[in-house]
């Protein structure tokens, strides 16, 4: 019996761990429909299907240092990767108050 709870309250820990509320209304979210080329040399596109103007493109390195931030302007973003250097990058999409709408990831092949 000793087992079987050690058990139940094991598989509860580690069920709850990784669960993930995405903030905001979903039917006001702003999604990135299309990212490419990925893996990228010279730029990268974010297209939107509902560009939110107040929303902005936050992109860190692998190890999570910030390096870059675009504000949405226009349903499609063309991001110049001059600055960047060799390897994978992680962005957000969030909008005016700072909530994450959108993440995801792309690589930098030189």
């Amino acid at each position: 019996m000793k087992k079987v709870l050690y058990i139940i309250l094991f598989t509860g820990i580690t069920l709850t761990g990784y669960s993930q509320i995405r903030p905001g209304n979903t039917s006001e979210t702003m999604k990135v429909i299309k990212l490419y080329p990925n893996p990228a040399v010279n730029f990268v596109n974010f297209e939107f299907d509902n560009p939110d103007k107040n929303s902005t493109i936050v992109i860190f390195n692998f190890i999570g240092k910030k390096v870059d931030e675009v504000k949405v302007t226009d349903s499609r973003i063309t991001l110049s990767l001059t600055d960047y250097y060799r390897g994978i990058y992680i962005y957000h999409v969030r909008n005016a108050n700072g909530a994450i709408l959108e993440s995801g990831k792309f690589q930098v092949a030189r």
